[in-house]
């Protein structure tokens, strides 16, 4: 569906019992709401999943840039109140984990819990992020998708149609898109906002993440009292197409051991059981 939010008209799918509890995944940086597509099947199971296309991507507006985390978790708030959800829990993945630290900060009362994968309160270093908004603004996406998919996904995982998927992606994100959400990335420093996070918190790092690696993923769980850690073997910086099963079974293990919003999952077992995904 589509829905008229501040400035711009946002694209955003919803998947699940509308009664279940509402749980939002947010995408990283040259993709879209597909990125979540494995674990977003398991997930519809228990909750009432919203997947909106962020600022600049997919199939919501593109606005000339630069864009900002902080702006960008202003649309995803926007989106909460025009699909009334007040309270909600909240995963996101690279710079979506960034604009879900963010949106935690603006409406505390209002998430119940935060997933963030793969990403960090910061991304340095910011000049590399400047260089990419420049590169694709002059010569396209196509000038950045190899070596972005290079860091994306592990060299084994690059050769199959999953990874083929991913690059068709990126490449047709829109050139000012992806530059102004790069550009939000290279002036965001999360540090002192994600310290004065009280919610629950689960953070996933991928095995072989390059760009939010460990030592990042270490330093944005110590920010957070009682944040916890798990890295996903055998993935880099996108594990929800590389290792969607752990992906999946991290989230619905941590989300039905958190009691804020009321009633749980139950059966993460048998979903993942169900699933039909062999990538793990």
């Amino acid at each position: 569906m589509f829905l008229d939010l501040r400035d711009l008209t946002m694209h955003v799918r919803l998947d699940g019992p509308a009664d279940a509890p509402p749980l939002v995944l947010l995408h990283s940086l040259g993709t879209d709401l597909r990125v979540w597509d494995p674990q977003a099947n398991i997930l519809a199971r228990s909750f009432r999943v919203a997947r909106p296309d962020l600022r600049g991507h997919g199939l919501t507006d593109v606005p000339p840039g630069p864009y900002s985390i902080d702006g960008m978790a202003r649309d995803v708030l926007a989106l909460l109140d025009t699909l009334d959800l007040p309270h909600v829990h909240v995963a996101g993945l690279s710079i979506g984990g960034m604009v879900a630290q963010v949106l935690a900060a603006q409406a505390p009362d209002r998430v119940a819990s935060l997933v963030l994968c793969d990403t960090a309160m910061a991304i340095p270093p910011p000049e590399l992020w400047r260089g990419r908004a420049a590169t694709v603004r002059g010569h396209g996406m196509a000038a950045i998708a190899d070596a972005v998919l290079a860091r994306w996904v592990t060299p084994g995982f690059a050769r199959t149609p999953e990874a083929r998927g991913l690059l068709s992606m990126l490449l047709r994100t829109a050139p000012e898109g992806y530059a102004g959400a790069a550009e939000a990335i290279a002036a965001a420093d999360l540090t002192e906002t994600t310290r004065g996070l009280r919610m629950p918190a689960l953070v996933l790092v991928g095995e072989h993440d390059e760009a939010t690696p460990r030592t990042s993923a270490e330093v944005l769980r110590d920010a957070i009292p009682g944040a916890e850690l798990k890295m996903i073997m055998g993935a880099a910086h996108i594990p929800t197409l590389e290792r969607p099963n752990a992906v999946a079974e991290a989230i619905l293990g941590f989300l039905s051991v958190d009691a804020e919003c009321g009633a749980r999952t139950a059966d993460a077992s048998h979903a993942m059981s169900a699933s039909g995904d062999n990538h793990d």
